[in-house]
């Protein structure tokens, strides 16, 4: 389960902005602890925001960006405030609404109901995303969608939003680190099993990164809609059960 799952990630954010990378986690907690799950998956996801920075580099639209981690910090600071308060129960209930949510959001946009490419967002905006960003992010590393409504709203090009989402994650994933490492979230089996799955991370961002240019987006958000939903079904019902 663990190394498709972490390819997945790295193709998703290496070539296809972060949004749907937390389907990789979202499948883990299938069959782990969720709190093992999104431990076991950070350092990954930080390898992956790593391998994909050069790509990138000075291709982000930093005000953007700016605004983003600006609200980011407060809202991780909630997230970590929820982890340490939820039961497992609790917090597989939340990734999969988060699932389903996201599903229906990519949905709803993809049909233009939402118009968001119309819509000239400001700083206000910007901050209350990146308070969802930090706190979907924190829980269930899903913080794309809350990204994605701000950066949509300013128009940026298919290059400048991913840089700018590898950006604004790197970061929000460099300050979660220090919270889950203070929630006990990292243990030595799971920072092993990290070690182990590594190269399987660095394989996927360079597969991503080779297909930002070359494979239809519509097709491989098409597979990740279908396995998101299902996840979170099954999730919401191991959570009620």
């Amino acid at each position: 389960m663990a190394v498709p799952a972490v390819v997945f990630a790295g193709i998703s954010k290496g070539g296809f902005g972060s949004g749907a990378a937390f389907a990789s986690a979202s499948i883990l907690a299938l069959v782990l602890p969720p709190e093992i799950a999104l431990g076991l998956m950070l350092p990954l996801l930080m390898l992956i925001d790593v391998s994909s920075l050069p790509s990138y580099w000075r291709k982000w639209d930093w005000p953007v960006a700016r605004i983003l981690l600006i609200g980011g910090v407060p809202g991780t600071v909630l997230g970590a405030l929820f982890l340490a308060w939820a039961n497992p129960d609790a917090i597989r209930l939340l990734i999969g609404v988060i699932c389903l949510a996201f599903v229906a959001w990519q949905a709803a946009q993809k049909s233009q109901r939402l118009g968001l490419e119309r819509i000239e967002f400001g700083q206000k905006a910007g901050l209350t995303c990146g308070v969802g960003l930090g706190f979907t992010s924190y829980v269930s590393h899903a913080g794309g969608p809350a990204a994605a409504i701000y950066m949509l709203g300013r128009g940026l090009d298919k290059t400048t939003y991913q840089a700018t989402t590898v950006l604004v994650f790197w970061a929000i994933n460099l300050l979660k680190s220090f919270f889950y490492a203070g929630l006990g979230v990292f243990t030595r089996e799971t920072l092993l099993l990290g070690l182990a799955l590594a190269p399987f991370a660095v394989l996927g961002t360079w597969i991503g990164i080779k297909a930002h240019h070359r494979v239809p987006a519509p097709l491989f958000f098409a597979i990740t809609y279908v396995l998101l939903t299902l996840t979170g079904i099954k999730l919401i019902w191991d959570a009620v059960t």
